[in-house]
């Protein structure tokens, strides 16, 4: 990026990362994700390091928290209170090792003087750094202050050096101790003794408190930060005292001769405080070991967490290292990969899908979501353009949920320089010209012609993939391999290719074509769902397959089945009964389907009956990875046995079936008492 472009750049940052910082902060109210301003924040300070020409006074980067509010008594902080710097990578925090490294061998922090003997002292720091790691709660920071013992005043982080008593608030939470307990001590605890922490709310009180504001049509909090914040600064105590407010201490202040921070963690439980687990790390392996651990474990945590903390746990060359701009050079918050992020527009492409679907997808600069690199989003349809507004070049907020494409979120027009471009959707489609046609009753432009390159494409990826003919080892690029040296032009093709046609393509030795040819041979066997969901029909899905299974029993009665018979079928109404009588009735598809029984597919079913109907009235929701068998073959089984297979766990859910590695669906399960299986009691069941 060129200096004025910086320059400019960093400008609308800092007056769109205040404004939403303002809204958060003082307001408590927010219209973007904290990970959506998070991401912002970050952008803003790399290009700062960049370019330090352009750091200033006014940056959210040299800030710390908001205004104190006019209506609470004002309260100064002894010691500041101190934001922290984010991180998002192992890569960063292997920047900021050697970036504190650099500091110590330089001498460029603490006593200026240059002679050997601090000269080694700065090497021997650097080299046996250690670190404390604890987690990084999503609460309320608060600055206790107890004299001889006894609490006298509480108050916010404000702007960092004066806060807003709030003390009446902070006595009705019950795990803020009113007393240290300082009698069993060895220890000797000064007059003045300053605690911090964080004030949170847990999940599953969070969740019944919006229960309640709901039941009384009253409006609902965004999360529980917000609603933690919210309470802490009402005036009436009264409204604090109504709601399940919890305390988590992380820091002493006071000097009371401990050496390192881990110290101050052991002593809190001990004055009466509820710690956060931590741990001591002499490394920085070990510290992302720690991240990782938890990062596994957070949806299980009764707390909303999002990353840890890590701090140069010497006390003393914490203090050596100072302050830069709002955040202690030893500490740093190692985040998780955010849920949200904002990045720029490249490029918007238009993809045809199987069915003739007109998709534009945002071609992105990459940036990490939830663990993945995201470079492209989907923008849906012609009318998600126009509601969002998007231009290419814009900044914008992108999501992702579960496994699917991520998706744009919101359009940031603050950030717009005027360079932006206009999207204009296409009248033709974008790979054979025909023109694109919008049935009255959907949002979608589709191609119709059947012979259309991209739709067969993406027709051969879908029917090769695991829930339709599974077969192992032939992925898009391999599928555009075989149709750009003209071994396939369709499906039935697949089931013509011999390992000899194979040894003549780039990158394909001996070995592979024959597992190949192997897994082709293997897929050709398919129960009849698998088959009816393979053909692609418009508006069939798995479940509608098995339905059309249960009820035909074999593929000649569905393709000769008419109107009135096929809206018969529990589920399927009179949109989706079009969709298959006419999928049917078109010479094209007869004759795919006529192809594939004459190139050797087998389709198998067993019709269903009452014995092996043991699941029957059950619900399962599959997470993690089986050892015994695929979660597609799971799945299958538990088809077969007439119990669903649903990707969302609620309260209908019967089971969840835990393997290696389960995600966010377990800890659902656990918060709604929904049973868990392990692999082991599933094939038991089974």
């Amino acid at each position: 990026m060129k200096r004025e472009e910086a320059k400019n750049r960093i400008e609308k940052l800092k007056a769109l990362i205040n404004h939403h910082r303002y809204l958060y902060h003082v307001k408590d109210r927010q219209k973007i994700s904290e990970f959506a301003l998070d991401s912002l924040k970050h952008e803003l300070f790399q290009l700062e390091q960049q370019f330090p020409e352009f750091i200033s006074a006014d940056s959210p980067t040299q800030r710390i928290g908001g205004k104190p509010r006019q209506d609470f008594k004002k309260v100064g902080h002894s010691a500041l209170m101190l934001s922290m710097e984010d991180i998002f990578s192992e890569k960063e925090l292997q920047d900021w090792e050697d970036y504190i490294k650099r500091l110590l061998l330089t001498r460029s922090v603490g006593d200026e003087s240059k002679d050997s003997s601090s000269s080694s002292l700065s090497l021997r720091e650097s080299s046996l750094l250690e670190y404390f790691v604890e987690l990084k709660i999503d609460g309320f920071a608060i600055n206790l202050i107890y004299e001889n013992g006894i609490f006298v005043r509480g108050a916010t982080r404000g702007d960092g050096k004066i806060g807003e008593d709030v003390t009446q608030n902070l006595k009705t939470i019950e795990s803020i101790p009113l007393k240290l307990e300082i009698e069993n001590l060895k220890l000797k605890i000064p007059e003045q003794f300053i605690v911090r922490g964080e004030v949170y709310m847990a999940k599953n009180d969070f969740e019944k408190f919006n229960e309640e504001q709901q039941k009384s049509g009253l409006p609902l909090f965004a999360n529980p930060r917000n609603l933690a914040a919210g309470s802490i600064r009402q005036l009436d105590p009264k409204l604090a005292a109504s709601r399940p407010l919890k305390f988590l201490a992380y820091d002493i202040i006071t000097d009371f001769g401990q050496k390192k921070h881990s110290e101050e963690h052991a002593i809190l439980p001990s004055l009466g405080f509820k710690t956060d687990f931590g741990k001591i790390c002499r490394n920085l392996k070990e510290v992302i070991e720690f991240w990782q651990e938890v990062n596994k474990k957070r949806e299980t945590l009764p707390f909303l967490i999002d990353g840890i903390v890590v701090s140069i746990n010497n006390n003393s060359l914490f203090q050596k290292l100072g302050v830069a701009g709002k955040s202690p050079r030893a500490i740093r918050a190692f985040k998780f990969s955010p849920k949200q992020a904002t990045t720029k527009i490249l490029d918007i492409v238009f993809q045809v899908g199987r069915t003739g679907a007109i998709t534009p997808v945002a071609n992105l600069e990459p940036v990490q979501i939830s663990g993945v690199t995201v470079s492209r989003a989907t923008l849906h349809n012609k009318d998600e353009i126009l509601r969002l507004g998007v231009k290419i070049s814009d900044t914008v907020i992108v999501g992702r949920a579960g496994d699917v494409i991520p998706n744009v979120i919101k359009v940031l027009s603050e950030l717009r320089t005027g360079r932006e471009k206009e999207v204009h959707f296409p009248k033709n489609c974008p790979v054979c010209g025909t023109k694109l046609v919008r049935p009255d009753d959907q949002v979608i432009w589709r191609c119709l012609n059947k012979n259309c390159g991209a739709r067969k494409r993406e027709f051969l990826q879908y029917f090769a993939s695991k829930k339709a003919f599974d077969i192992e080892g032939l992925g898009p690029k391999i599928i555009d391999q075989f149709q750009d040296s003209g071994l396939i032009s369709q499906a039935s093709d697949f089931f013509k290719l011999k390992k000899e046609d194979l040894l003549s393509l780039d990158r394909f030795a001996e070995k592979k074509a024959q597992n190949i040819v192997g897994a082709i041979e293997k897929s050709k066997t398919i129960t009849l769902p698998r088959f009816i969901f393979s053909l692609g029909i418009l508006h069939v899905g798995e479940e509608t397959a098995i339905d059309l299974a249960d009820y035909f029993g074999n593929i000649s009665k569905l393709s000769r089945a008419d109107m009135g018979e096929l809206e018969k079928i529990p589920n399927v109404g009179p949109k989706v009964a079009e969709s298959i009588y006419n999928w049917f009735k078109s010479p094209l598809n007869q004759k795919l389907v006529e192809d594939l029984i004459k190139s050797g597919v087998k389709i198998e079913y067993q019709k269903s009956n009452i014995k092996n109907q043991k699941l029957e009235g059950l619900t399962f929701v599959l997470t993690g990875s089986l050892k015994t068998m695929s979660r597609e073959k799971a799945k299958e089984k538990i088809q077969l046995l007439g119990g669903k297979v649903t990707d969302s766990v609620s309260q209908k859910t019967s089971f969840v079936v835990a393997g290696k590695d389960p995600g966010s669906k377990l800890a659902k399960a656990q918060k709604l008492g929904v049973k868990i299986l392990s692999e082991q009691e599933f094939f038991k069941i089974l």
